[in-house]
C-alpha cells in the first residue's frame, strides 16, 4: 500500500511476472477527463510501466470517461468484453467545500469493490474475469494530487500498472 513515506513508482522488477507471458496479455485503462492535468499524468505513468514490463503498446486499450464517478461503468463494460487480463481505473477527486467529494469517492470505491468481488469467488472465475485496479487519487489539495501524479511521491499510475500485471498473473 502506498503512503507519503513510500514512492509510488518504486517496485522490485525482479519480482514481476515473466515478460514473455505478459507480452501476450491485453490491458485496459479507463481514465477520467476531470482533473486532466493529474489523470493524464497518471495515465502516462501507467502506460509507461506496462510497456516497461513487457506489455505491447498494441495490447493497451485506453478509454476516456467524463469524471471519476463514471469509472465503475467503464470498468464493467471493459470486463464484459472478456478480452483483458486486467483493467486499471484512473481518476482524481480533490476535496472541496461540499459533500460532493464524499459521494464521488464512496461511490467509485464501492463500485470497483463490487466489480472485483464478482470477479473471483471460491476458486472459480465468475461473470467478470478481469480484476479492476483502483487508481483514484482522493486528496485534500491539488498539490497532494500533483505529488502523486509524477511529483515528489512518484506516480500512482505506475503503482497501478504493476498491480495490474501482478493480479493478472496471480493464478
Amino acid at each position: 500500500m502506498a503512503t507519503k513515506l513510500h514512492n509510488l513508482s518504486e517496485y522490485d522488477a525482479a519480482a514481476m511476472p515473466d515478460k514473455n507471458r505478459v507480452a501476450k496479455q491485453r490491458y485496459a485503462i479507463a481514465v477520467a477527463d476531470w482533473n486532466a492535468e493529474i489523470t493524464y499524468a497518471l495515465l502516462q505513468g501507467a502506460v509507461d510501466a506496462l510497456k516497461e514490463n513487457g506489455v505491447q503498446e498494441k495490447n493497451i486499450t485506453v478509454k476516456h470517461v467524463p469524471g471519476t464517478f463514471e469509472l465503475t461503468f467503464a470498468a464493467k463494460v471493459l470486463q464484459n468484453k472478456r478480452e483483458f487480463a486486467a483493467i486499471i481505473v484512473l481518476g482524481c477527486v480533490i476535496q472541496g467545500d461540499t459533500p460532493h467529494f464524499d459521494y464521488v469517492c464512496q461511490g467509485v470505491t464501492l463500485g470497483i469493490t463490487q466489480l472485483n468481488a464478482k470477479t473471483y469467488d471460491g476458486g472459480l472465475l465468475n461473470e467478470y474475469p478481469a480484476p479492476v485496479i483502483f487508481g483514484v487519487l482522493t486528496t485534500n489539495t491539488l498539490q497532494q494530487s500533483k505529488d502523486r501524479a509524477g511529483g515528489a511521491l512518484g506516480n500512482k499510475g505506475v503503482e497501478c500498472a504493476i498491480a495490474a500485471i501482478k493480479m493478472a498473473n496471480l493464478f
